[in-house]
């Protein structure tokens, strides 16, 4: 393997290249460019090969780079548009984002990352889907409190269907999740957590699939639940969270909320925090830090729940 980076940009249609030996080229978004590229890439596998998240169109292409045994790092669109930004390039083209992506993989010093298997991602989409689902009856739920009578009998036939979806999407779920053995595992493990049950637990290993594989900072970052420092000279300013994943932050927050009544550990760690003249937002996500901390040890020792561990 050389020490080549490649980027592309993936569009609907179109994929751009750009290469660290300052090759550029484009192939089209389908099977036949497909092809193309993992003919090209095969003869000399390049060190890795980059590409951002575009809401799925990436997807079949890292899959078949992946099949060909080519190392491939799907990487967030906002990092690298602020990595651009901070080295100066403020223009947005195709052929310009391909060319970031490379200086954006020598200067953080990208490595690969494995992609999830196919049943992993099939589980990962029906969460999701349930995720909208959810929220969508909600909407409609709300409305129909405030609606006037003529749409009624409408609203209730959408809140009768969007149920009905939701219960299939929920055995959809269990029958995958019998079929992907490495999550029942993990389900049970994150299950043995009191304040934590199924849907909880999905969805946290839907948003943070690294859970187990990663340190405490690195987790806590990757959630958005690090608490950064804001000072500068002599002003110190009071630290925060700051980015990171917001479907895995709000499903944190759930279990958090239900864990400062319920869990052992971590409603006296809360009820300290707010003795000790926390505000309760504050308390609040200090839990959810705590909680993610935990629960990412458990995962990478394969251990349940143990209170006197979690203590620490």
């Amino acid at each position: 393997m050389n020490e080549q980076y490649v980027g592309i940009d993936v569009s609907q249609e179109r994929l751009d290249v750009a290469t660290s030996q300052a090759e550029e080229f484009s192939v089209s978004n389908d099977e036949a460019g497909h092809r193309q590229l993992v003919e090209r890439f095969s003869s000399a596998p390049p060190k890795l090969i980059v590409m951002e998240a575009t809401g799925g169109m990436e997807r079949a292409l890292a899959g078949q780079l992946t099949a060909a045994g080519l190392q491939i790092r799907v990487v967030n669109a906002r990092q690298v548009r602020r990595f651009a930004q901070a080295e100066g390039t403020l223009a947005k083209t195709d052929r310009l984002d391909a060319q970031v992506l490379v200086r954006f993989a020598q200067a953080v010093k990208l490595e690969a990352r494995a992609l999830p298997s196919e049943e992993l991602q099939t589980l990962q989409a029906l969460i999701s889907r349930r995720r909208q689902l959810i929220e969508m009856l909600t909407m409609e739920k709300n409305r129909l409190r405030t609606a006037h009578p003529r749409v009624h009998k409408e609203l209730k036939k959408n809140i009768a269907w969007l149920e009905k979806r939701l219960a299939a999407t929920d055995d959809d779920i269990e029958k995958g999740l019998r079929v992907c053995g490495v999550w029942q595992d993990k389900v049970e493990l994150l299950e043995s957590v009191p304040g934590i049950a199924r849907i909880t637990s999905l969805n946290l290993l839907a948003t943070l699939p690294e859970l187990g594989t990663l340190s405490r900072r690195e987790i806590s970052a990757l959630a958005g639940v690090a608490p950064f420092n804001r000072d500068s000279g002599r002003f110190h300013g009071k630290r925060s969270i700051y980015g990171g994943r917001a479907p895995a932050r709000s499903t944190l927050y759930m279990a958090a909320l239900v864990g400062a009544r319920y869990n052992p550990v971590l409603k006296p760690f809360y009820q300290r925090l707010l003795r000790a003249g926390k505000p309760k937002k504050v308390a609040l996500t200090a839990c959810m830090r705590k909680l993610l901390v935990i629960i990412n040890a458990m995962l990478k020792h394969g251990r349940p729940w143990q209170p006197q561990l979690a203590q620490g």
